[in-house]
């Protein structure tokens, strides 16, 4: 297990800087001249441009930038500066937190929600409940994003506070865990609805196998042939799902942050974007290829806990 471990951190290297390489090249090749934007309306010092471009080595090739950036994230843990001399890393410091808070949410929200339908369908299949969690899915799946915050904060974070005279749900801010509620399944929505969808084929797919009708067979009761036979075989494809969408979660919190102001790596993203900060572009991106990485990783080793049959020599 120890070998396997470090074979996969050793080749998440060269994905890492495939990755990164991609990134850094398509932010910094944009058009437009950052210490231009720097200045904004006023009148540019060609002395001043010229010193801070030779200090974040505007002037020399793009890869040799490149190089300078990913030696420093490597080799000291420093993810640069922005140009207006503040380190991404303390810019990441204090948003990171409040995205992860949001990210790890949603996927509770989603393992226990979706997982939860899609055992209720599967173990009613072509009845009414199972047609009608169908159903749901597909418009939990059809409306945007957008739409559905909005929507939600309309009802339950509006509405509802004036009919019941208590904020239930915030509709922006973070001011306390149920900040993160309404936000939450905002972002897992969509995700609730594939991994519901999923797990109820893969358990329907696996009830039929010869060794649940064994199990069955041999007098165990439905719910331990469910539980520990059906589920656990099913749980392989749904800790794939769940594991790889944690990076999809804190990466597409952009639009979810937006609408209900929340100030974590999402709303900075887009805000960097606006305004020509490269620097903090390829910083957050860089993070997200390494939760993905690592994602996937402990993704890898929970299929032997699943699945005693998986080794990793």
């Amino acid at each position: 297990m120890g070998r396997y471990v470090i074979r996969r951190l050793l080749q998440a290297i060269p994905v890492l800087l495939g990755a990164t390489v991609l990134i850094f090249c398509i932010v910094f090749a944009l058009p437009g001249d950052p210490i231009a934007s720097l200045m904004g309306e006023k009148r540019q010092d060609p002395a001043v441009a010229e010193v801070l471009r030779e200090q974040y080595h505007l002037n020399d090739p793009l890869l040799l930038q490149y190089w300078y950036y990913i030696s420093g994230v490597l080799l000291r843990g420093d993810f640069g500066t922005t140009f207006s001399r503040v380190p991404v890393s303390e810019i990441m410091a204090g948003k990171f937190q409040v995205t992860l808070n949001l990210a790890v949410t949603a996927l509770v929200m989603e393992a226990v929600i979706g997982v939860g339908l899609g055992l209720w369908a599967a173990l009613r299949r072509g009845k009414a409940s199972d047609t009608m969690i169908l159903a749901s899915t597909l418009l939990l799946i059809s409306v945007p994003t957008l739409v559905t915050g909005f929507v939600l904060q309309l009802i339950l974070g509006v509405k509802l506070k004036v009919w019941t005279g208590v904020e239930i749900f915030p509709v922006a801010g973070n001011s306390d865990w149920r900040g993160y509620l309404l936000p939450g399944f905002v972002l897992a929505g969509t995700s609730i609805a594939y991994l519901t969808r999923l797990t109820r084929t893969s358990l329907v797919e696996t009830l039929r196998s010869d060794f649940i009708r064994t199990a069955t067979a041999k007098g165990l009761s439905r719910r331990r042939v469910v539980g520990r036979h059906g589920l656990r075989n099913a749980l392989i494809p749904l800790v794939t799902f769940l594991g790889a969408d944690l990076g999809n979660l804190m990466g597409g919190a952009v639009i979810t942050e937006s609408i209900f102001n929340l100030p974590g790596i999402g709303n900075q993203l887009f805000q960097s974007v606006y305004l020509r900060e490269q620097p903090i572009v390829v910083g957050i991106t860089t993070i997200l290829v390494l939760i993905y990485l690592l994602a996937n990783l402990v993704v890898d080793l929970l299929y032997a806990v699943l699945d005693p049959r998986i080794r990793y020599e």
